[in-house]
C-alpha cells in the first residue's frame, strides 16, 4: 500500500504544482514589463509597488474565503474558482492599458491565486504522511518557484511582441488543467470550521511563529520584485537582462525548494530556517551598494537563493502547528495565503513608497535588520529542542 500511496501524492503534487506553476509565471511576468509600462503610463515608484501590490492584495483578501471555501466545498471545487478568476483576470492584464484597471486585473489574479493556494496545499496536507510534508510542500513550492522563473521569460517575450498575444494562452492553459485536476479523487474535510477557528488559533505561539516565517521571505521578496527591476534599469540593465537576473535567481529558488523541504522533515523545521535567516540578513543588507547592474545582478539572485530556505520548512511548521491546535488544514491554508500576502504587501507597497522617499538603502536595511532579529529570536526555541530530543522527548520542530 506505501508505494501506492506514494505514487498518489506524488501525482496529485504534479496537479497542484502545475496549478500554481500557471498562478506564479503569470504573477512573476510583471518584473521585466516594470520599466516599459512605469515609461508608457508615467509611473512613479510608489505606482509601480501598488501595480505589483495589487496581486497580493487580492491574495489577501481572498485569503480567508479561499480557505473557507476549500472547507465548505472541498479543495478541488476550489482549484477549479482559482483557476477560472486566473484565466479572465490576466487575459484582461494583456489588453488593458489604464493603471487603474490593471491594478484591478492584478488584484483579482491575488483572488483566483488565494482559492488555488488554498485548495491546493489543503488537497496535498490532506494526503500527505506527516513526516512527508515538508518534501511535498516543498515540491509544490519548487513548481510554483519555477513558474515564477518562467514568469520573467513571459515578460520579456510579452515587451517584444504585446502583452496580448504573450498572455492569451492563459485561458488554454486553464482549461488543461480543470481537467487534470477533475481526474483525482476529491478530497472532502468532515470539519465545519471557519473564520472563529482561525482566529482563535493564532493564540497559539507555533501558529504565530508559522505565520511570521512565512511572512518575513515575502516581505524580502516584494522588496526584490519591485526594487531590483528599477535599480537594474537604472544601472542600464536591458529588459532581457533584468528577466534573465529574477529567471536566475527563481531557478535556484525551484531547484533548492524541494531538497530543503525534504531536509526539514528530516532535521527539524528550524534548521534550514536559521540559515536562511543569516544568509537573507546579509545580503539584504547589502542591497544599495553595487554600482554596476552586474554586481547587483548576482546580488538578487544570492539573496533568491537564502529566501529558498524559507519556504517549505516555514510552511511545513505553520501546518504542523495548525495540526496540533486542532485547526483544518484549508484554514491553514488561507494563513499560509494571509502570511505570504502581507509580507508582499509590505515589501512591495510600503517598501516602495519608503524607497521613494528616502532611497533603497533604507526598507532593505529594515528587512535585513528583521531577519537578524528573528534569527535571534529563535535562538532560546532551538537550543530547548535540542535539549529536549537529548532528553528523549523527541518533541517535532
Amino acid at each position: 500500500m506505501q508505494p501506492s500511496r506514494h505514487a498518489a501524492e506524488r501525482r496529485l503534487v504534479i496537479v497542484v504544482g502545475a496549478v500554481v506553476f500557471v498562478d506564479t509565471m503569470f504573477y512573476a511576468a510583471i518584473a521585466p514589463l516594470l520599466p516599459g509600462l512605469a515609461h508608457s503610463l508615467h509611473l512613479s515608484k510608489l505606482s509601480a509597488g501598488v501595480m505589483t501590490a495589487a496581486y497580493p492584495l487580492g491574495t489577501l483578501a481572498g485569503a480567508l474565503p479561499g480557505g473557507v471555501l476549500a472547507v465548505r466545498v472541498g479543495p478541488k471545487r476550489t482549484v477549479y474558482a482559482g483557476l477560472a478568476l486566473l484565466a479572465g483576470s490576466t487575459l484582461a492584464f494583456g489588453f488593458l492599458d489604464n493603471p487603474a484597471l490593471l491594478d484591478l486585473a492584478r488584484f483579482v489574479e491575488g483572488l483566483g491565486g488565494a482559492c488555488s493556494w488554498a485548495g491546493g496545499l489543503a488537497w496535498i496536507v490532506a494526503e500527505a504522511a506527516p513526516e512527508r510534508r515538508g518534501g511535498l510542500i516543498g515540491g509544490a513550492l519548487g513548481a510554483a518557484i519555477a513558474g515564477a522563473l518562467l514568469g520573467p521569460v513571459i515578460g520579456t517575450i510579452a515587451t517584444a511582441i504585446g502583452r496580448g498575444p504573450a498572455f492569451s494562452a492563459v485561458v488554454l492553459l486553464s482549461l488543461v488543467l480543470m481537467i487534470e485536476a477533475g481526474r483525482l479523487p476529491a478530497v472532502r474535510s468532515e470539519s465545519r470550521q471557519g473564520v472563529r477557528d482561525l482566529g482563535r488559533s493564532l493564540r497559539d505561539r507555533g501558529v504565530v511563529t508559522g505565520m511570521w516565517l512565512v511572512t518575513l521571505p515575502a516581505i524580502a521578496s516584494g522588496l526584490l520584485n519591485v526594487l531590483g527591476p528599477l535599480r537594474l534599469h537604472g544601472l542600464g540593465a536591458a529588459a532581457a537582462a533584468i528577466g534573465a537576473t529574477f529567471l536566475a535567481g527563481a531557478a535556484i529558488e525551484a531547484l533548492l525548494s524541494p531538497v530543503l523541504g525534504r531536509l526539514s522533515d528530516r532535521r527539524g523545521r528550524l534548521l534550514p530556517l536559521r540559515f536562511g535567516l543569516g544568509g537573507a540578513a546579509v545580503l539584504l543588507a547589502c542591497f544599495a551598494l553595487p554600482q554596476s547592474a552586474a554586481l547587483l545582478a548576482v546580488l538578487i539572485v544570492a539573496i533568491a537563493a537564502t529566501l529558498a530556505a524559507f519556504w517549505a520548512p516555514a510552511m511545513a511548521m505553520l501546518s504542523d502547528a495548525a495540526e496540533a491546535w486542532g485547526l483544518d488544514q484549508a484554514l491553514a491554508a488561507a494563513l499560509m495565503n494571509l502570511a505570504w500576502a502581507g509580507g508582499q504587501i509590505l515589501g512591495s507597497g510600503a517598501g516602495g513608497a519608503v524607497a521613494k522617499a528616502a532611497g533603497d538603502a533604507l526598507p532593505t536595511l529594515g528587512a535585513a535588520g528583521l531577519c537578524a532579529a528573528t534569527l535571534l529570536a529563535l535562538a532560546p526555541l532551538a537550543r530547548g529542542r535540542r535539549h529536549a530530543t537529548a532528553g528523549g522527548q523527541g518533541i517535532p520542530e
